[in-house]
């Protein structure tokens, strides 16, 4: 069957069931096509498609949310705008029969085992979400509208990153923020960290399990307390306060960090910390909580299985605070949240009355 005749017969349901809804509203009927059977608004003046669940996000945790709501049975549609967090680094790492895939190739792998399944794909941002009839109506970037019982947010983070002269064009090899995902292959190496007087100790304590070569920069005067600086010089940690003016480098590789007064650091590799935030406000607006301090800010506060204080809304992945940022981590948050997604539609169906006979899905 093809697009066109799909979107046709779906076009042609919404018809009877308006006609039908219209002739039954004296009576209070309550009708449902479908995946979704909830109570419906005024008629629109064009069809909207509706989808047990919608996933925004085509990343490691939208794809895996997608084949386990797929195995259930489910019609999921998956709404990507194709910007993924790590799309900048070599290979992903840390993730069982997968470490050192480029990410590209890794969803191409995971689209590809989803074909067996009712799952669709729109190449398009998400622009807006909506609470209707029991459900979400979601907008979609070219104006298109769709109506899913449960949503699932795998819209990553985003990096904000240091205004420092170079550093962009080195970032995901040369700059990193994750020692799990990039340290190994540095190892042993020069490395360099930038870090606020608060978190040199916590971050050094990291890093040093990949290399004991390590500079310390507080780009600018340091605001170290004694007891830190002494517990860093017992380290061999060298703290260097000059403002970090730009950063050398070819290839993605980081070859030296240019100090003002012309001192220049050679080193391998700079460890930064990033401000995240998230790259939609689609779980602001649908009422959901995000983190404002600490670690974690900037991810919207879940339950350990991805769930939100709004009811049918999940986050999962690195747009969560229940994890940890990396590709496996983001597998299992988006397995976990369509499992319990997917108990909840089927206990709601479970709960309904039985019509004429034994309840089926269609």
């Amino acid at each position: 069957m093809t697009d066109e005749t799909d979107e046709r017969i779906e076009g042609d349901r919404m018809s009877r069931r308006q006609a039908v809804a219209l002739a039954a509203g004296s009576a209070g009927m309550v009708l449902g096509v479908g995946a979704v059977e909830a109570q419906e608004k005024a008629p629109t003046a064009r069809p909207i498609r509706r989808f047990d669940v919608v996933v925004v996000g085509g990343g490691p945790a939208g794809l895996s949310a997608a084949l386990v709501l797929g195995r259930a049975c489910l019609e999921v549609l998956v709404c990507d705008s194709g910007k993924g967090r790590n799309a900048p680094a070599a290979g992903v790492h840390g993730f069982l029969t997968q470490d050192g895939t480029p990410p590209a190739e890794l969803r191409r792998i995971g689209r590809e085992q989803l074909r067996p399944y009712e799952v669709a794909f729109r190449e398009e941002a998400v622009v807006d979400a909506r609470k209707a009839g029991g459900g979400f109506e979601v907008t979609l970037a070219e104006g298109d509208v769709v109506a899913c019982r449960k949503l699932i947010l795998a819209t990553g983070l985003v990096d904000a990153l240091p205004e420092i002269p170079g550093l962009r064009e080195l970032w995901g090899v040369g700059v990193i923020h994750c020692p799990y995902c990039h340290g190994w292959e540095h190892r042993g190496q020069p490395w360099a960290v930038l870090a606020p007087p608060e978190e040199a100790v916590e971050l050094t304590t990291l890093l040093l399990g990949w290399t004991h070569q390590l500079t310390l920069l507080t780009d600018g005067p340091s605001a170290l307390v004694p007891e830190d600086k002494a517990w860093l010089e017992e380290r061999a940690v060298e703290v260097v306060e000059g403002r970090v003016e730009r950063l050398e480098g070819d290839g993605g590789r980081l070859r030296a960090i240019q100090l003002d007064g012309g001192r220049r650091l050679e080193r391998e590799v700079l460890f930064v910390r990033t401000r995240l935030r998230q790259p939609s406000n689609l779980a602001e607006r649908l009422g959901g909580e995000v983190v404002a301090d600490g670690p974690k800010a900037g991810m919207v506060r879940t339950d350990p299985f991805g769930a939100t204080s709004v009811e049918g809304l999940y986050v999962v992945g690195d747009a969560s605070d229940a994890g940890m940022p990396s590709v496996a981590s983001a597998v299992a948050e988006g397995s976990v949240a369509a499992a319990i997604a997917s108990k909840a539609i089927f206990t709601e169906d479970a709960r309904r009355p039985a019509r004429g006979g034994p309840a089926r899905r269609e």
